[in-house]
């Protein structure tokens, strides 16, 4: 009762009983949905668990490549793959900056953010790649930037000393966010050994199917799979997971979604 109350309250609160009456109106829920934002920010960039926990998910992946080097076929030619973005690359600053505008997500910030080719590398990934190819194990990046950003994308790699920094190891997006066809590309060229991200769309698109459980039924259904061949990487400040709060539809307004925000939660 208490959560119905308070979700109602909520509706009243920010005006979701009708549409906004104005494009002003419609951005003040755009700058609380950015500011809300703030904390999950502040614990990317600043918590010291954050970096702990990257260099242990990192870690946990050279164990996982090593136990499966132990039991390959010798004569076999090994991959792993990577996501770029929260995973190689920390774009935490560009979303920084979109809030101190008051802003959320747009293409054009976005696409400025990456032409400047100046995102850091995140803690432990290195190390891991590093690894990965001291073991003759090839290296492989496949993102959802757009295929306008390869370039960009390159130079940014290539300044951290990334491996494999090129057109034949990086699979940028064309036309869907479904990594699929890419990843059978790169499967046809090595066995992978293992996958890495940010999204558990990184590992295979059926985790794009969420519905009201939020996909963990699946997670559940699928773990020593996920166990053995994917390590996850935390990231509260976007992703797949926000998707079926808004009922998959992110074109919702944002009026509206900070009112399936609240509705979800759990006392």
């Amino acid at each position: 009762m208490k959560n119905v109350l308070y979700i109602s309250l909520t509706v009243l609160l920010i005006g979701c009983q009708s549409p906004p009456t104005g494009q002003q109106d419609e951005a003040d829920y755009s700058r609380q949905i950015t500011e809300q934002s703030v904390l999950a920010n502040l614990w990317f960039q600043q918590s010291a668990e954050m970096t702990a926990s990257y260099l242990q998910s990192y870690n946990y992946a050279k164990i996982l490549l090593d136990a499966k080097l132990d039991t390959a076929r010798k004569e076999g030619k090994y991959g792993v793959v990577l996501d770029i973005d929260e995973t190689v690359l920390d774009n935490s600053p560009e979303a920084v900056s979109r809030i101190k505008k008051g802003d959320t997500f747009n293409k054009k910030d976005w696409k400025k953010w990456s032409d400047e080719s100046r995102a850091k590398e995140l803690p432990g990934v290195k190390d891991f790649v590093d690894y990965a190819i001291e073991r003759n194990i090839e290296v492989f990046y496949i993102s959802n930037r757009m295929v306008d950003e390869l370039d960009a994308t390159m130079k940014n790699l290539r300044e951290l000393g990334f491996p494999n920094a090129d057109e034949q190891h990086i699979f940028l997006k064309s036309t869907t966010s479904d990594k699929t066809d890419r990843r059978a590309i790169v499967s046809d060229q090595v066995e992978v050994l293992l996958y890495v991200g940010d999204n558990l769309r990184d590992y295979q698109d059926i985790f794009g199917k969420r519905g009201d459980d939020m996909g963990k039924n699946l997670v559940y259904e699928k773990r020593q799979e996920l166990l053995n061949n994917f390590v996850i990487l935390p990231n509260p400040i976007y992703g797949e997971w926000e998707k079926p709060i808004y009922g998959n539809d992110m074109g919702m307004t944002d009026s509206l979604k900070l009112v399936k925000r609240i509705e979800v939660l759990e006392d």
